[in-house]
Parts: C-alpha cells; structure tokens; sequence
C-alpha cells in the first residue's frame, strides 16, 4: 500500500492510498483522482517521507514482553504538545470548517445551473416561490441583479461536491 501527499493546483493538500505507484500513475492519467476540497483532477505528488511500520520490531537482545527503563518509570523524552495551534493547523481548520459551510449550503439549495440569472429574477419578481438556489451566470449578470436589489453570494473557483468524498 503507498501512501501519497497529493496537491491540487490551488495548493489543497490531500492525502491518497494506492496499490502501488503504478496503480497512482494509471488513475492520476485517467483523471480518476480529485481534490477533496475543489474537485481539481489535476493534482501532482508532494515529496513526503516513507511511512515505516515497525510495531513488530524490537531491539536486538531486548525482550518485547519486558518494558524499557522509560515505560517502568514513566520518565522519557516525550515533550508536551505545544498550548497553541500552529498556523497550519490554523489555516486546516479553517479550510475544513469552510467546506462543511460550503457543503451545507450546496446540499440545501436547487442547482438551476446556466438559468440561475433567471430564475433569480423570477423568485425577486414572485414569478416563482422563493428558495435557495445556486448555479452560474456571467459577472455582467450578477452584477445587473444586484443593481436589480437581488442578492447574490459568487463561490468564485469553487466546486464543492454534494455528497462527501470521504
């Protein structure tokens, strides 16, 4: 089993588990693997270091029913971890946070793709009942419903998937 950093062109790191490399290399040429955050097939492998398991080793001459000096003692090299968050961290929760909200507002409202101009204007003028929608239309058409009083939220570069990938 490999275990690969991935990173999306707007630099979403991710992490993907594979066969084997080849098997990375055939799914990433048959765009079969996206990013988790924006849905971007064009992904690229992040160097990272190899994970080794070593739960079965033990130490040459030691016995692995008997627990080292620093297990009996409770005293070892093990600091604490630090009180605040990094900016990575940070940053993480941040994103993942966005995605549930993205998420959630996606999986609450009708994709009226192209007609979402439209169909707002119908729903403003009460042509058609009022509900959450979401599609596209052009910067000169949002723009038009806005000078028009009708709210609209632009998710610029965003494809989040209805359901969860996970």
């Amino acid at each position: 089993m490999k275990v690969l950093d991935l990173q999306c062109p707007h630099g979403h790191r991710f992490e993907g588990w594979f066969a084997s490399a080849d098997d990375f290399d055939s799914q990433l040429s048959r765009k079969l693997i996206a990013c988790p955050i924006c849905a971007q097939t064009e992904v690229s492998r992040m160097p990272s270091a190899p994970r080794l398991n070593l739960s079965g080793a033990t130490r040459a001459g030691q016995d692995s029913e008997q627990p080292r000096e620093s297990q009996r003692t409770g005293e070892g090299n093990a600091q604490p971890a630090p009180a605040q968050a990094s900016a990575t961290e940070r940053a993480k929760e941040f994103e993942a946070t966005a995605l549930r909200m993205l998420r959630e507002v996606v999986g609450k409202a009708e994709n009226v793709g192209d007609r979402f101009a439209e169909e707002a204007r119908r729903m403003h003028y009460n042509e058609a009942p009022a509900r959450s929608i979401r599609g596209v239309t052009t910067p000169e058409d949002a723009r038009a419903l806005v000078e028009e009083g009708i709210e609209v939220m632009a998710l610029p570069g965003v494809c989040v998937p209805k359901e969860s990938l996970q």
